[in-house]
């Protein structure tokens, strides 16, 4: 007899849609997902991920939720953005982004530099994204979640005093 945990991926029998989040079931003795609206999902179990199969867009779940792991700074920036536009829909505003420390070297040509007028050494440097302050996150040695989600924002109540996020792609 077949032990049933075989016959399904290494998400189990269902997971949530990376995209849509509706519930989408596992196609039995495959590594594949199949969502209505956005096609195959094969999960590779050597690397944790999940591959959408018609845009090749590979993502990995941190606490139940999908992360896509982005390969082009563009990507990241677009969902920074979101994230940006959502907590201003929400009635806060961001104080500073993380952004997980393996996108340092993506990242590093997109973000905006300031030096102070005195010194003007690259270490009194700030990154700024959308006109907040950057920081990249800790090793995932010490905090594991680094590994898979991609930044985080530090909030505050209230509007911002400029909304500097409509610069999406200058």
């Amino acid at each position: 007899m077949m032990n049933p945990g075989l016959q399904y991926p290494i998400f189990g029998p269902e997971i949530q849609c990376p995209h849509c989040r509706q519930t989408i079931p596992a196609l039995t003795l495959t590594d594949t997902y199949l969502c209505p609206r956005h096609g195959a999902f094969e999960a590779n179990p050597k690397t944790g991920e999940l591959i959408h199969l018609q845009s090749g867009r590979h993502w990995r779940r941190w606490n139940g939720e999908w992360y896509r792991q982005h390969t082009h700074p563009d990507g990241i920036r677009f969902e920074i953005h979101e994230a940006l536009d959502k907590l201003y829909t929400q009635g806060y505003r961001a104080t500073r982004v993380i952004i997980a420390r393996r996108y340092q070297e993506l990242m590093s040509g997109y973000l905006e530099r300031s030096t102070p007028w005195r010194g003007g050494q690259p270490e009194g440097s700030s990154a700024r994204l959308y006109g907040l302050p950057v920081e990249f996150s800790p090793d995932p040695a010490e905090e594991p979640c680094w590994e898979v989600i991609n930044f985080d924002l530090d909030k505050e109540p209230g509007v911002p005093v400029r909304y500097p996020y409509f610069r999406l792609f200058e």
